[in-house]
């Protein structure tokens, strides 16, 4: 059958059980991931294994603009203004999750060092659509909410920089990693230049889409140009081997920080990208074997719940150092409990670096964010309600 009508079955699967999940309120995430399950070789058979492959660009391509739009969060000056600490805050929930995720993993499942560390490092990763969904569609307000936006933001930054360093150090454990002849110091070396090349371009590449912006009027043609820039981007990011992730979001910040003009850009791409997110998380659970479900479910077990406890633990510790207001100390950690885009994301590009075990990864990761989208957007809102950041009118 012609790629095309794949295409199509996907999309239509999509949208249907994304319907079906906003009639018993539950994120379009969650619909789009059981609808991949559904479709896939492994239920109706709908959608042949081998397409997935053949696909892996509009994955790459909708990481793209995922990593965007958070770099576009992270504006300096707003978030200098809404508190001082919000990096100190970030790093310790970050790292909260990080660690407890990989000891857990290490220490209490037995699994392998180079394992538990990539999974560790996908721990740090929240879900910003989730959690704006609530905030907006209950209107909340106060410095929960103010302090919450950016340190999301700033968690995913972390997750995909540490992603591209314990891939590295993890690939030196692996057959695949160690055919390449490199040692743990060469490989950590070699990851820390690829962010610093990284970061440099996706800085000249941020400086030349700010001048386009500044000056383009034509929304066509500015879409046009954006979409055209973040293909280069991810294919200059494979070519140099180097973190397209980082790359598209350093673009995000670098517009982000340089121009007033940078909401126009992520409006543009709002229009653009819906289709393109359908296609990118129903391919990333087509493949699921529920079968592998049931072999992997008490380490998915172990993941959530030490995700949820490290992010609770590590808020507490980062806003307790910071002197946040005493409903930020309690709440927050309880608003970052929601994990999808950025995560199947890293674990889908873990089974692309580490195919030694990147699969188990992916389905671990699948598995938590349809349970983190069916728990999370609750926890979030009853964590705003007694936070007093939502109106009782």
């Amino acid at each position: 059958m012609n790629i095309l009508y794949y295409i199509a079955i996907i999309l239509l699967s999509g949208m249907i059980f994304a319907k079906i999940a906003t009639l018993i309120k539950l994120p379009h995430v969650t619909g789009y991931l059981v609808s991949g399950i559904f479709i896939g070789p492994y239920f109706l058979e709908l959608i042949p294994g081998d397409l997935v492959p053949r696909l892996n660009i509009i994955s790459e391509f909708a990481l793209g603009f995922i990593a965007y739009n958070i770099g576009s969060a992270l504006n300096i000056i707003k978030i200098k203004s809404i508190q001082s600490g919000i990096v100190k805050i970030a790093i310790f929930e970050s790292f909260g999750a990080v660690t407890l995720v990989t000891l857990s993993m290490i220490f209490i499942f037995n699994l392998s060092f180079q394992f538990s560390i990539v999974l560790g490092a996908i721990a740090a990763a929240t879900a910003p659509a989730a959690t704006i969904m609530v905030i907006r569609q209950y209107n909340a307000k106060g410095p929960l909410v103010d302090t919450l936006i950016p340190v999301v933001a700033l968690d995913n930054a972390i997750g995909i920089i540490l992603f591209t360093i314990m891939v590295s150090i993890a690939k030196t454990f692996t057959p695949s990693g160690a055919s390449l002849h490199l040692s743990l110091g060469q490989e950590i070396t070699r990851s820390f230049l690829n962010i610093g090349m990284a970061i440099a371009i996706g800085c000249l590449v941020g400086c030349i889409l700010t001048y386009v912006v500044d000056h383009i009027r034509s929304l066509d043609e500015l879409l046009c140009f954006i979409i055209a820039i973040i293909s280069l981007s991810i294919g200059t990011a494979k070519t140099l081997d180097i973190s397209s992730m980082l790359l598209c979001m350093v673009i995000g910040v670098t517009v982000s920080n340089l121009t007033v003009s940078s909401v126009k850009t992520l409006a543009v791409i709002e229009k653009f990208t819906p289709p393109v997110y359908v296609l990118f998380f129903v391919l990333a659970s087509l493949k699921i074997d529920l079968h592998v479900f049931k072999q992997v479910g008490y380490i998915g077990i172990g993941y959530i719940l030490c995700r949820i406890i490290g992010k609770i633990i590590g808020a507490k510790l980062g806003t307790k150092l910071v002197n946040a207001s005493k409903e930020i100390q309690t709440y927050l950690g309880y608003t970052l409990i929601p994990q999808a885009g950025v995560a199947l994301g890293l674990a889908l590009l873990a089974e692309i670096k580490i195919p030694e075990f990147g699969g188990t990864i992916r389905t671990i990761i699948i598995g938590s964010t349809i349970v983190y989208e069916l728990i999370g957007p609750v926890i979030t809102k009853i964590a705003l309600m007694k936070a007093n950041q939502i109106s009782s009118k």
